[in-house]
């Protein structure tokens, strides 16, 4: 095959779609955020009933990590390495197909009743070695040891999904909540590791006279205390020693974030969100200390993790990463502003509603939903054309 063949073959995957992993993937985890809830709403509820892959609730748990989550990691780990390396990572055809892989994903568990469990088992749980391995070439070429880390939490969340199908496929018997709990954990500990990176950064640049202070003594604390935590709840330790835990994680990231933080922030949506997420992801230390003595259900805080810390904390990146990396002002509009505030009201409502109208349980998760699904429409009006056309500016992205 020539040249000229080559550049033809490859034509309809040389689009800003398909420029760079934040543009592909971005714009699947909004879809995504969407279309799962809606699904996972009508199967609540009964008005949709369909075979499945995935038992129980494992489903919706299942697609909002490794689904709509997973996405988000991939177009910000794509695009990020290659700042980072200076090394090109996927695009055109070869991120097509990675993000196809993606949607196999996505929809083969509805195709049970057609296709063997284990294929559809073994499809889903490719993607995170195939992203990792896609990642792990730019570090490789350009030495940088730090990108390990990510290459690690890749392949470590790619063994928890692993214990999940293996116990949907009858190999193993109850690893399903291990799994669960390993991938949660790894997506906060991913989210602590970014946020030392790009929050003194992302600050600096939203506000012009700021200085952040970076101290690597409290991300060790951080990270490691949340580490701890997330360890004991794997091993199923409970009472004192969770709680002891759990309140250090606490503070150690209260410290951390101070010396981010400046009360400008509040007057710059980009920069706020990212900071109430992380709240968030503190909040949830301190209901794991509550829950630990058995004063609050252990459910809340894995809500305010999921739709706090990773639901609120993955929108905000998604929109400033992309209006940095398409040449466009870094400034938020008023839609995503409002998009902002609705999915921290979906998860105030989520997380601590039930607790003072617990009867009300039925209604309080449909409002949630709404609310989410109300956040993440904003998303896909404001930020489809920028995902889909050319950067801004006229450079290469």
């Amino acid at each position: 095959m020539g040249a000229s063949e080559i550049m033809n073959h490859n034509k309809p995957f040389n689009i800003p779609f398909f420029a760079l992993g934040f543009r592909t993937f971005f714009a699947l985890s909004g879809l995504s955020a969407l279309v799962l809830m809606l699904v996972w709403r009508a199967l609540y509820d009964g008005s949709l009933v369909m075979d499945n892959y995935f038992v129980n609730n494992y489903w919706h748990a299942h697609e909002m990590l490794l689904g709509y989550t997973v996405a988000v990691i991939a177009g910000f780990l794509l695009t990020s390495v290659k700042n980072w390396t200076g090394q090109k990572t996927l695009t055109g055809m070869n991120l097509a197909g990675l993000a196809l892989l993606w949607v196999y994903g996505r929809i083969l568990p509805f195709y049970s009743g057609l296709l063997a469990d284990e294929f559809i088992g073994l499809v889903d749980f490719m993607f995170l070695p195939v992203l990792a391995f896609s990642l792990l070439k730019p570090i490789m070429v350009a030495k940088y040891t730090r990108g390990y880390v990510f290459i690690a939490l890749l392949l470590i969340m790619s063994f928890g999904n692993g214990l999940i199908h293996m116990e949907i496929l009858g190999l193993s018997d109850q690893t399903a909540w291990t799994g669960f709990q390993i991938v949660i954990d790894l997506i906060i500990v991913m989210i602590l590791v970014i946020a030392g990176r790009v929050f003194p950064f992302f600050t600096e640049k939203g506000l012009s006279g700021t200085w952040p202070i970076r101290n690597p003594l409290y991300d060790a604390l951080s990270i490691g205390s949340a580490a701890l935590v997330f360890g004991l709840m794997i091993m199923q330790v409970s009472g004192f020693v969770l709680a002891l835990a759990a309140s250090v994680a606490a503070v150690c990231n209260i410290l951390r974030v101070n010396d981010w933080y400046v009360f400008k922030i509040w007057f710059v949506p980009l920069l706020w969100v990212l900071y109430i997420g992380y709240g968030w992801i503190i909040i949830v230390f301190i209901l794991t200390a509550l829950s630990a003595f058995e004063i609050i259900l252990p459910t809340l805080a894995l809500h305010a993790f999921t739709m706090g810390g990773i639901g609120v904390i993955t929108l905000g990146m998604m929109a400033r990463v992309s209006l940095g990396h398409t040449g466009r002002v870094l400034k938020a509009s008023q839609a995503m502003a409002i998009a902002f505030a609705l999915i921290n009201i979906a998860t105030l409502v989520r997380v601590f509603i039930p607790i003072l109208l617990p009867a009300w349980y039925t209604d309080i998760i449909y409002v949630a939903t709404l609310l989410w699904l109300a956040a993440f429409s904003l998303f896909a009006y404001v930020y489809a054309p920028i995902l889909t056309t050319a950067r801004a500016d006229g450079k290469e992205g």
